[in-house]
């Protein structure tokens, strides 16, 4: 795939298109890159759609701002911006996974009229994660973003032994099966690249620290609280702990919405079972 780029909230995005037609944009995670929608794109394309997967903030080879904001709100902006530049005034349809879903979520409630449908996958709704703040089982399954609230040790954790943290994270987090050495590495590539580390893990250090908030960025976050008025589909991979999460959080939606579960998947699903994956998200688009 051909990389480009293209600037969006005063910032240099680079990412990867394929094909014509209505746009669907694809949002990756952590620990992951736009390339992780391999499996995605080509049935996508052949449906008539055309397909831009960005690499997020911080994400080499985007642009990684210096003493830059990395707060929720900042990341809404971002791919608000990145929207209004691709989309010519017309709505998108917005995929999101990981972080990419939490981003997805805060976009839908805060910029509706840039959505036409929506694919949010793995992470549920931030209402529901609120709650799972004090349950000790889901404390252990997002251990990693207390670890990182550390100084210092995350960044010498994930680098030590070839990034046998990162092997860790993927094995934790998918079924037992799941082999997916080549695109792991790729994203060890990745954030072993000057700054990225620290920037990827700033998305979570941001999470509990309102200093690291963008403070010009309030109103933002008002309208990132309101329902969720955007058709959403919610999947997750039925072997993955935040499935019990995503099981009731329809309250958070004022129109269309519907959850499915992915059987014999993790919290990769779109990589661990890609096919049911890519049906869900196109029968999902089509409606």
């Amino acid at each position: 795939m051909t990389l480009k780029y293209i600037n969006a909230n005063n910032l240099k995005f680079a990412y990867h298109e394929e094909g014509q037609g209505p746009l669907v944009m694809l949002l990756h995670g952590f620990p992951d890159i736009a390339t992780t929608w391999s499996h995605q794109i080509p049935a996508l394309v052949a449906q008539g759609y055309r397909v831009v997967t960005p690499y997020l903030r911080g994400y080499r080879p985007t642009e990684i701002p210096i003493g830059g904001f990395y707060d929720k709100a900042t990341l809404v902006e971002d791919i608000a911006g990145l929207i209004k530049m691709f989309s010519e005034d017309q709505p998108v349809h917005l995929v999101g996974q990981d972080w990419g879903a939490i981003i997805s979520y805060a976009v839908l409630a805060a910029y509706p009229e840039l959505i036409s449908r929506a694919v949010v996958m793995a992470v549920p709704h931030p209402g529901q994660v609120t709650e799972s703040l004090v349950n000790p089982k889901h404390i252990h399954r997002s251990f990693h973003w207390w670890f990182f609230q550390l100084p210092d040790l995350p960044e010498k954790a994930i680098l030590a032994n070839n990034q046998a943290f990162i092997d860790y994270l993927w094995s934790y987090w998918t079924i037992p099966s799941h082999r997916d050495e080549a695109h792991i590495q790729a994203v060890k590539d990745t954030l072993e690249k000057p700054g990225v580390l620290a920037a990827t893990l700033a998305y979570y250090r941001a999470m509990f620290d309102v200093t690291k908030a963008d403070p010009n960025l309030i109103s933002v976050r008002e309208k990132m609280a309101r329902p969720i008025e955007v058709p959403t589909l919610a999947l997750c991979g039925k072997e993955d702990l935040r499935a019990e999460l995503m099981l009731e959080q329809s309250q958070y939606f004022n129109k269309e919405y519907e959850f499915k579960l992915v059987d014999n998947a993790g919290h990769f699903l779109h990589r661990e079972q890609p096919e049911q994956v890519t049906k869900l998200i196109i029968d999902w688009l089509k409606k």
